[in-house]
């Protein structure tokens, strides 16, 4: 299994586990679901204790994102402003360490990343945002958004800003 983290916090961001999909080189469609758990339970697959009786599901369960509850991601927020500050400082921070590790990725990385940017700050009221669980503010910020259908959840992040771990 591959982990991918942020290459500037360390923060775990998605596994592999999950479905991905590379966009136009620069980014990863990461697809997510929503999903019921229950606090201080660790689902194991076993049926419940025939002396329990049946589980009640609304005692203690919240519905969550699986990829932000998996990867403690932390939620944040942004106006445009803030974000294209933010955006601007993280390609450079990115671009920096693409000279020093793989220098023919540079000029791809800006040129794909500005569009992307584009992309992101033409519907940015459509995006919430997440951070990796230290919330360092200088690592990537994973942008959620729904499909066509506005139900089916997935994040877009930066292909360039991870490193990819095995385990």
């Amino acid at each position: 299994m591959l982990l991918y983290k942020d290459l500037l916090s360390d923060d775990e961001i998605f596994s592999d586990a999950f479905p991905i999909k590379e966009v136009d080189g620069i980014a990863y469609e990461v697809e997510c679901a929503t999903i019921q758990v229950k606090e201080g339970e660790v689902d194991i697959g076993a049926n419940p204790s025939a002396e329990e009786g049946e589980d009640s599901l609304e005692d203690g369960v919240k519905t969550v994102n699986n990829v932000v509850h998996s990867f403690r991601l932390q939620p944040t927020s942004f106006d445009k402003k803030s974000y294209q500050t933010y955006l601007k400082g993280y390609m450079k921070a990115i671009a920096e360490h693409l000279q020093k590790t793989a220098p023919e990725r540079v000029e791809g990385f800006k040129a794909g990343a500005n569009g992307l940017a584009k992309k992101i700050l033409g519907n940015f009221k459509d995006y919430e945002f997440y951070t990796g669980e230290s919330m360092n503010t200088e690592g990537m910020v994973a942008l959620l958004n729904y499909r066509e259908d506005g139900i089916t959840p997935y994040f877009t992040v930066w292909k360039d800003g991870l490193k990819e771990e095995k385990l």
